[in-house]
């Protein structure tokens, strides 16, 4: 009895040494230091994303089962459900730019295969021993194919396309495990390394990099680690403003549980409301509005990560170490190859007074990207300030009407802007009211100087509406066989012209010589700036009418189009990641040595290659 109180006096002096050494201990009532740190006001957080993800979310396209884009009777394309501002608005002028932009015909229609295929499932290859000694920790897990499948694949056009066509997996994880703590990823793990069971972690399953893809060579159990039920905010220091997070949360539950205690983390990337938290890590994300708030790493304190060799964190919060090599990069961008992130630290801020959107037309691209050069060089970006070529203007302006153009076309030509030439850069400022409208002026001040006309907050607005059902498009085009996908690079400042030209002109030429007979849409915009460069995300789609196997023709277009990219000076990925789709050419980029160290750091961590899921290298 004695010896049992000794160490439950030993464990709870162990544990308050952890609390210390974290930096953040629980105020009491009557201090006044201002430092509280406090449990999520939720003590469960149900969250968006259930564990029967296929309950609320398409299995075979883009986003949520009820909000989609089609043609109605009457030809004209509206967008359904009740979850965006856009949903249940009918746009008039979609099908006439779908239909002269793409040669596609909204007669002739190419249907999804309705339900998932049990019989184009593989049968699971389950661990009998691992299952049984899983199933002794009471941890939720399921071989159900639905559940399998789901977690089988991210959002690759090849993926979706395959998914859409009911054709045959070669392999999908054998079993799901919903872990609901840190604790419950540890055990999972030890399980795996006893029986060689191979782990694939699952966040948001929104890769668009083929990291989810089970190797075909894989021939032991492997089970999907699914972290989505890992989703609450464990406590909030507001003396620090961090936060401790479980890395399964979902990016909009994340800022929905903060905005409640008055906080924000300022990362909104594209894919916020179905990526994790741990998946931002995973993949060094970045966020629309990082000019203010950072990319990832920027705002990352601490991570807790568990791999076959234990458990991986720093014993210091503190902002900045000089301790060697940060363990850090070595865990932001492993995609999933050394281990789960379980649990993260990271920056908050109280949420900004005050907001607001702009927008401003340029005369072309290149007078745009002189000014976003110029924005940054002042260091004056705000929150947020993308850049869309004429492309996606014509798009926009045809299909949501997002500038007022048939109001202010007079203006445009009194300017001397050619309608098939011009640029839409949008804006969003963020802070305290004064410093937002002086920060305004600042901007609007440099564009002016580049040409620019200030084409009102509207617009602004409208544009970040798009951000979040841009990706639903997709499905709709492959209703009409059309195929589209998008990728990305960071790429110097002297480099974007030659880069987003070069790059285009590469695609129209693959696109001609491998039989596409439809002239492809070519896009591009600047997203994201910095002091040295910038972030160029391109969107390419054409008609597959009259081609064998439309994926095989996109995959060596998009392949002839990354070469180009990486000739012209720019990076492999600036957010998305490797995964398995551009490993091929990870030695180019980062060096042979460069390869070779992280291979080093991998098969230390992960001897017997428990998360074999062949990303990166």
């Amino acid at each position: 009895m004695a010896s049992d109180s000794n160490s439950s006096e030993s464990q709870r002096i162990a544990q308050q040494r952890l609390r210390i050494i974290a930096g953040h201990l629980q105020k009491h009532k009557d201090d006044d230091s201002g430092t509280i740190a406090t449990e999520c006001k939720a003590e469960a957080n149900k969250g968006t994303v259930p564990r029967k993800r296929q309950e609320i979310m398409k299995w075979n396209g883009w986003g949520y089962s009820d909000s989609k884009f089609l043609f109605n009777k009457k030809g004209q394309a509206e967008f359904t459900g009740k979850r965006y501002r856009l949903s249940g608005m009918v746009l008039p002028s979609l099908q006439d730019w779908f239909e002269n932009t793409f040669g596609a015909s909204v007669n002739h229609k190419s249907p999804a295969t309705p339900a998932l295929n049990a019989s184009a499932v593989p049968p699971a290859s389950l661990n009998e021993a691992f299952v049984e000694d899983l199933k002794a920790t009471g941890i939720p897990f399921s071989h159900e194919a639905e559940d399998r499948v789901f977690r089988a694949h991210g959002h690759c056009l090849h993926e979706i396309f395959a998914l859409r066509e009911g054709k045959k997996f070669e392999r999908v994880p054998d079993m799901v495990v919903w872990p609901n703590c840190h604790n419950d990823v540890v055990k999972i793990v030890e399980l795996a390394c006893k029986h060689n069971v191979c782990l694939i972690p699952y966040g948001g399953g929104t890769s668009v990099t083929s990291a989810l893809e089970c190797p075909p060579e894989e021939t032991r159990c492997i089970v999907s680690l699914d972290t989505s039920q890992m989703n609450r905010i464990l406590w909030i220091d507001e003396k620090n403003l961090v936060a401790h997070v479980e890395a399964g949360i979902i990016g909009q539950d994340l800022e929905r549980l903060l905005n409640e205690s008055g906080y924000c983390t300022g990362h909104e990337p594209d894919s916020m409301e179905f990526s994790s938290l741990g998946g931002w890590v995973a993949t060094r994300a970045s966020g629309m509005k990082k000019n203010v708030y950072g990319n990832i790493e920027d705002l990352v304190i601490h991570i807790k990560v568990v791999t076959p060799r234990g458990v991986i964190e720093k014993s210091c919060q503190g902002p900045r170490m000089s301790t060697g090599p940060d363990i850090h990069h070595f865990i932001l961008g492993s995609e999933g190859t050394l281990g789960v992130v379980t649990e993260v630290t990271m920056k908050i801020r109280p949420i900004p007074e005050y907001q607001k959107y702009g927008s401003v037309v340029f005369p072309n691209f290149e007078a745009g990207v002189a000014c976003l050069r110029e924005v940054a060089k002042q260091r004056c970006a705000p929150a947020s300030i993308r850049l869309m070529d004429n492309e996606q203007f014509q798009f926009g302006k045809s299909s949501f009407k997002t500038l007022p153009f048939h109001l202010c076309k007079g203006i445009y030509i009194f300017k001397g802007f050619d309608p098939h030439q011009l640029v839409v850069a949008t804006l969003l400022f963020e802070g305290d009211r004064e410093r937002v409208l002086q920060h305004e002026k600042q901007v609007y001040d440099i564009a002016a100087t580049f040409g620019g006309l200030a084409a009102g907050e509207d617009n602004g607005q409208r544009g970040y509406i798009l951000t979040f059902v841009i990706a639903y498009l997709r499905d709709l085009g492959m209703d009409y066989y059309v195929v589209a996908e998008s990728f990305e690079t960071s790429v110097p400042w002297d480099r974007v012209l030659d880069l987003c030209r070069n790059v285009k002109e590469r695609i129209n030429r693959e696109c001609k010589e491998r039989g596409v007979q439809f002239q492809p849409l070519t896009s591009c915009r600047v997203t994201q700036t910095y002091d040295a460069g910038a972030c160029v995300y391109f969107y390419f789609a054409f008609n597959y009418r009259g081609l064998a196997d439309p994926v095989h023709t996109y995959e060596r277009v998009e392949h002839a189009a990354r070469e180009e990219i990486l000739a012209n000076g720019g990076s492999l990925s600036h957010h998305h990641g490797v995964g398995k789709l551009r490993k091929e050419w990870m030695k180019e980029s980062i060096s042979s040595l460069g390869v070779g160290m992280l291979q080093s750091v991998k098969d230390y961590v992960d001897p017997d290659n428990i998360f074999g899921n062949r990303n990166l290298l």
